[in-house]
């Protein structure tokens, strides 16, 4: 065991052992009570806490790479559901029948050589509420696994470009990621370790529904495909309305930053299909990626002709998302996604230098809440957040050039 003295505030830890007092603040519950005075850490939940810090501070694979029309697709994700015969669904099983069967997969997965050496590999009621949240904003779990304990668990390779949960509303929901648009590949990867897994656990399979699902929607191929876009130029222009509606006509899901029921913040939306029966993989990911190309189009030209129209108006955004984020003391999540999503646009627009991008991607998820605490290795109210947010921000952002608007300025009249 490790002891590790704490005052009675638990956000200023004793000189002594700051890291790991600090750390375990960040990571390990069930000690924080107002008042304590010596602490008693596990040591490998210590361990898996420094572990967990250091591997968040660097950007998953998916975030780093170029999968081609980077500029208006940030990512793409293959799921697939499935499920092991003789099991129930999760929200049907018992407790002690749900840790049978991560007992039965977790190795299982583990195990494939995607998985070796994984950069998590473990069960929920092991991660903390923080934990689970920083999970939630690398999308490597859902909302849905994060409020499960007992009877759940997760796999991710060491790229975090593969995501299994165990016991989500599924027995598996096996995720892989590509930067940018590579749906073919993302779904190479998936199909690669369905058929391997499959192998080894054999999945509950109807010769006439397809892959049996907990939820009907599900059912079939058991396969969701999305793409994060981000479309600055379409909600500027009062277009997205229109996109959303004629997604929707065709069977697609137009969600926000972390799916169902969240806001598009940072003007970044989540496109997938809805139904997963009565189409091939093939035909499900065509048709994806051929509308999600047709509104990188359409962001394309309402750039454009912004650009044309209202130079100023751009040029104004640009600058001051630009002046905000590299002077400011204090921002909001919500306000320094939105300021990071038009300094993005300036970036595409030429404004700023293209190797500015990545740097700008990775912000968009090192300020999230979580993150944040991770990156500072403390607890932090709301209000420590917003300010160290905002550190975090000036520093990232030192090296970055001032916004060049020459181009934008020879089409500046006085006409609004």
């Amino acid at each position: 065991m490790l002891w590790v003295k704490c005052r009675a505030n638990p956000r200023k830890p004793q000189a002594t052992n700051n890291l790991a007092g600090r750390l375990a603040r960040a990571f390990l519950s069930g000690f924080l009570a107002t008042g304590v005075e010596l602490c008693i850490i596990d040591r490998e939940s210590l361990q898996k806490a420094v572990k967990l810090q250091e591997l968040f501070k660097n950007p998953s694979e998916w975030l780093r790479g170029d999968g081609g029309n980077n500029r208006v697709v940030i990512c793409c994700r293959v799921r697939l559901a499935r499920n092991v015969t003789g099991f129930a669904f999760p929200g049907w099983a018992r407790k002690t029948e749900r840790e049978r069967l991560l007992e039965h997969v977790l190795p299982v997965v583990a195990s494939h050589s995607e998985m070796k050496d994984p950069a998590i590999c473990d069960t929920m009621d092991h991660f903390s509420a923080l934990e689970k949240q920083v999970l939630v904003e690398e999308h490597l779990v859902s909302r849905e696994l994060a409020g499960r304990n007992t009877g759940s668990g997760l796999v991710v390779n060491r790229p975090r470009s593969v995501s299994i949960m165990i016991n989500e509303e599924d027995h598996l929901r096996l995720q892989a990621f590509k930067a940018g648009l590579q749906l073919q590949a993302a779904w190479e990867l998936a199909d690669r370790l369905d058929s391997d897994l499959d192998e080894k656990l054999e999945f509950a399979f109807s010769s006439h529904l397809g892959y049996l699902t907990a939820c009907p929607t599900n059912v079939g191929t058991g396969l969701r495909a999305s793409a994060m876009l981000h479309l600055p130029g379409l909600v500027l222009s009062d277009q997205i309305g229109q996109i959303v509606k004629a997604a929707n006509r065709i069977g697609l899901a137009v969600r926000g930053l972390y799916g169902e029921g969240t806001e598009a913040l940072g003007n970044l939306f989540q496109l997938s299909n809805q139904m997963t029966l009565g189409e091939s993989e093939e035909e499900i990911l065509g048709r994806l990626d051929k509308v999600i190309r047709q509104i990188v189009e359409h962001e394309e030209n309402a750039r454009q002709k912004l650009v044309q129209e209202r130079p100023r108006y751009i040029a104004d955004q640009v600058s001051r998302a630009y002046a905000i984020l590299t002077h400011a003391y204090t921002l909001s999540s919500k306000e320094a996604l939105n300021l990071l999503s038009i300094l993005r646009l300036g970036v595409d627009l030429g404004i700023f230098p293209e190797n500015g991008r990545q740097l700008i991607d990775e912000c968009f998820i090192q300020t999230q809440p979580a993150h944040l605490q991770v990156i500072y290795a403390q607890r932090l109210n709301a209000e420590e957040r917003d300010a160290l947010r905002a550190d975090l921000l000036r520093n990232r952002l030192a090296g970055f050039p001032p916004p060049d608007t020459t181009k934008l300025q020879a089409g500046f009249s006085f006409e609004c």
